[in-house]
């Protein structure tokens, strides 16, 4: 497949805040959320991800609101979170603020009653009696939509044009991606993208789908979630961290770039907050998704932090504080990728390696570098405290801590507390 679509200069550097609108303030409308805007601006946020804004289905509706994922309408919003007036008018405040838009488009199903069931009942897959389908035994919720009519095909592409048009947003995060046909995809880019270039986000892990990375900018990490929960719950050796790591980096094309998180919706509500999967280490992890070579995922409340699960089909309100406490935490982080080029996903002065350590089976250790900038980063992925020193001549010289007083030279002992971090600057 050919490599035509390569993501615009500025999407190595950004990071994604997805935003759970129905959860996130009391009312649940965009006017609402819109209060939070200079908040997120301030701690360094650049892309904002809002979960589906279409209308929920009523048919076969689980809970109380039903899932954003089933929608009855693509060119329209949920009346609970306001109308489409008001989304535009949100989607103005935040390119006022300089930071971007992407939507959650759900390709592969809709709910049971959306539009097209009475008007296009052909779009949908369909049994040998005529009913429709859902896309997975468990999603009874939603309808398989087929990929296989041409006008289905242009249905769709032409709903995604009026978020762009209409509404000025600036890309999509594309759901279950891998479910749907990639040249599909690659039919939708290759139109939406002549209107201006847009930022794709695809839901699926490149590990397994490394079709799909010719045609999105960004994918899943989910191997490497997988791989880290595992590493902390069952005490996995740190060389399967490296595996990872570098079976992504073996993975084609070359300018794709990887999303990594500590949470995100569904992991939330179905497999529990970071701090059930992670524990301790959830700190440590936030670090290394904010500097290692990719762009970070912020989920809704990450930064209070959240310890709850956010049920999914009914109301369950984020308990927010007047001054969430990792803000200045994630604003540090953040603010890095701005200002440090060795951070930049794609650069061809950067480069990154791993640091042999005396504690190789406790502390994960790399270095970013670009020209004569480098950042030092120390993560103790232990319960234990560790007084650690590098083994690596490459790395020379004294470095200074983003987030302490603290000053070291290379070739000093660093002290780090158990799930400890330091993210050093030269």
């Amino acid at each position: 497949m050919s490599t035509e679509f390569r993501p615009a200069a500025w999407v190595s550097s950004t990071n994604i805040y997805e935003v759970n609108l129905r959860q996130y303030t009391a009312e649940g409308t965009f006017l609402a959320f819109s209060k939070h805007l200079t908040r997120l601006k301030d701690m360094g946020v650049e892309v904002i991800w809002f979960m589906p804004v279409t209308p929920i289905s009523v048919h076969n509706r689980k809970g109380t609101l039903g899932s954003y994922y089933a929608c009855s309408s693509y060119i329209d919003t949920n009346p609970e979170f306001g109308t489409v007036d008001e989304f535009k008018a949100l989607v103005k405040s935040i390119h006022a603020l300089g930071m971007k838009v992407i939507i959650d488009w759900v390709a592969n199903h809709t709910g049971w009653d959306h539009e097209w069931t009475i008007s296009h009942p052909r779009f949908y897959t369909q049994d040998h009696e005529g009913n429709f389908k859902p896309p997975v035994e468990n999603w009874e919720d939603v309808i398989h939509l087929n990929f296989y009519n041409a006008a289905l095909r242009r249905a769709m592409i032409d709903a995604m044009k009026f978020w762009v048009n209409d509404c000025g947003i600036d890309g999509f995060r594309c759901d279950m991606a891998m479910l749907v046909p990639v040249d599909f995809w690659k039919e939708a880019r290759t139109e939406l993208d002549q209107i201006r270039p847009l930022f794709w986000l695809g839901e699926f892990d490149q590990w397994n789908d490394e079709a799909y990375a010719y045609v999105f900018d960004i994918s899943y990490t989910w191997h490497w979630m997988h791989i880290s929960e595992e590493f902390y719950k069952n005490h996995r050796r740190m060389v399967e961290l490296d595996k990872a790591l570098t079976g992504y980096k073996q993975k084609q094309p070359s300018h794709h770039l990887h999303s990594f998180f500590t949470s995100n919706h569904d992991e939330n509500s179905w497999n529990g907050s970071e701090y059930e999967k992670y524990g301790a280490m959830a700190l440590p992890l936030a670090v290394f998704s904010c500097t290692w070579t990719g762009v970070p995922l912020l989920y809704s409340g990450q930064e209070l932090p959240n310890n709850k699960r956010l049920a999914f089909f009914d109301k369950d309100e984020i308990e927010w504080t007047e001054q969430p406490v990792l803000h200045t935490f994630y604003r540090k982080l953040l603010g890095l990728r701005k200002d440090y080029p060795s951070l930049l996903g794609h650069d061809e002065h950067n480069i990154i390696w791993r640091i042999a350590t005396d504690h190789p089976d406790e502390v994960f250790c790399f270095v970013r570098k670009n020209k004569e900038q480098e950042l030092l980063v120390l993560l103790n992925f232990s319960e234990k405290p560790v007084n650690l020193i590098l083994h690596d001549l490459r790395v020379r010289g004294e470095f200074s801590d983003i987030f302490s007083t603290d000053k070291k030279d290379a070739a000093d002992t660093f002290t780090l507390e158990p799930w400890g971090y330091k993210v050093m600057i030269k």
